[in-house]
């Protein structure tokens, strides 16, 4: 099936966007939301997240400790590879599973990491990156996380650049401080008409 990857760093507004393709119908494969659910009470990573890390990076709810864990993978490199070695294969693997069932001309995977991990080795189609500033990045975490300046100038500085993002990308989206939801939707619904085209295309067979 034709496959969209959906990126963007931090504050972006990955998940704006993914909503408007969603109410066309659009299947959404969201990495963030699978990784969620794996470290939630009963996740099938919790035991082995346990047995790595010890039993204080588990919440009294049973789900991973996200704040200590944070705290902990920024500043050990070894300990990043080592929480991403247990969540990544099965964050593929639940995404996999899901894009294989997925209804309609097309689906959207939503990786915020899908330039870092190399985009085309993800098996997307297109890539579509949702684009702003960095300073408007940051300002719209500090407001909805309410971390640290300085703590969100260190998750983007581990993320691709914006201009990596930009060079890699087929389409783009811009929710810089300009853009009104209205605005968003209307590009979104050119997207949406567009990329049903290209299913279409790709879909036939070639004589």
């Amino acid at each position: 099936m034709f496959s969209i990857g959906l990126t963007g760093g931090i504050g972006s507004g990955k998940t704006t966007v993914a909503d408007m393709f969603a109410a066309h119908g659009v299947a959404i494969i969201d990495s963030d939301v699978i990784a969620h659910r794996i470290t939630a009470p009963g996740g099938v990573a919790m035991p082995l997240i346990e047995s790595a890390f010890g039993p204080e990076f588990v919440a009294a709810d049973g789900s991973m400790d996200r704040a200590k864990m944070r705290a902990r993978v920024f500043t050990d490199p070894a300990a990043k590879a080592q929480l991403e070695s247990i969540t990544h294969p099965l964050i593929r693997a639940e995404s996999e599973r899901q894009r294989s069932e997925a209804p309609g001309a097309y689906h959207i995977v939503v990786v915020p990491l899908l330039i870092e991990a190399g985009a085309r080795a993800r098996h997307v189609d297109r890539i579509l990156v949702v684009d702003c500033p960095v300073e408007t990045q940051i300002e719209r975490v500090i407001q909805r996380n309410g971390f640290e300046r300085e703590q969100v100038e260190a998750i983007i500085a581990r993320q691709a650049t914006r201009e990596a993002r930009l060079a890699a990308a087929d389409d783009v989206v811009v929710n810089d401080c300009a853009a009104t939801l209205e605005k968003l939707q209307r590009e979104v619904d050119v997207l949406h008409g567009r990329y049903i085209e290209m299913a279409a295309r790709a879909s036939k067979p070639r004589s």
